[in-house]
């Protein structure tokens, strides 16, 4: 097994690319500790995994919150002793607004969320991996980051800010042996961000929704959309020894969207 032994906090581990991470992880050795804002989401994950015989823990904890990251790092070391790798998933889209519409409220939460939420916890769990001279952070950015999207402003900023904490961990961490890198999911239909997305986009341009994706899916090289399972496979083989030469970069989980 690719993880076996090692011990994962998985953020947004209830449901969507999470719950699949956390599957997919759990599969191949770790523990995982999984956070998120919704208990009977992410109890009901936890729970599936120890039924499976899996390693498993939640912690209902609101990232963008300093004492909830503290809170998440402590339950990580609680139940299984340490930390190895983190997983920062957790995710809101925000507004589906032009700028001049977006409040300073909504920019502060998706801001809080996706990128002062990912800064909290790679802190948190740095020192740790630093004196041991092993560990990994993966964090969850997205096609919105590199490409130029209409009504997405805080998302995009948050994301694109992601990409760049990634590279600036990366290059502090590299010399003490730890890797951090990101990935860039493109579309992914199944999560409720997506569909949320989806919907509000046909809602702004008085558009059918199957329509306006069919028309997405029209610019990917590859015609389909892209799928949990896709993006954690992805996040596995960042974890694993098989991506050992691999640290600072953004993998693109696209179908061929974007090309940097």
């Amino acid at each position: 097994m690719l993880l076996a032994g090692q011990v994962t906090i998985i953020t947004g581990g209830g449901r969507g690319i999470g719950r699949a991470i956390a599957a997919r992880f759990a599969r191949e050795g770790s523990a995982v500790l999984l956070a998120a804002r919704t208990q009977s989401q992410v109890d009901a994950v936890a729970a599936e995994m120890s039924v499976a015989g899996h390693k498993a823990a939640a912690i209902v904890a609101d990232v963008s919150h300093e004492p909830d990251c503290q809170a998440i790092v402590n339950a990580a070391r609680k139940h299984f002793g340490r930390v190895d790798i983190l997983v920062n998933n957790a995710g809101v889209l925000g507004p589906v607004k032009s700028v001049e519409e977006v409040s300073p409220k909504e920019w502060d939460e998706v801001i809080g969320v996706n990128l002062r939420g990912p800064f909290l916890l790679s802190r948190l769990v740095l020192p740790e991996m630093y004196q041991r001279g092993s560990g990994g952070i993966i964090n969850i950015s997205s096609v919105a980051a590199k490409g130029a999207f209409q009504w997405n402003s805080p998302y995009a900023a948050s994301k694109a800010g992601l990409a760049g904490l990634t590279r600036t961990l990366a290059a502090e961490a590299a010399r003490k042996g730890v890797r951090v890198n990101a990935i860039c999911p493109g579309p992914v239909p199944e999560t409720e961000m997506s569909q949320m997305l989806g919907q509000a986009l046909a809602d702004r341009l008085h558009a059918d929704p199957d329509e306006l994706f069919k028309a997405l899916l029209e610019k990917l090289l590859q015609g389909k959309p892209q799928t949990a399972a896709d993006v954690a496979d992805a996040a596995l083989f960042l974890a694993s020894s098989q991506s050992a030469a691999i640290t600072g970069q953004t993998l693109n989980v696209d179908g061929g969207m974007s090309f940097y």
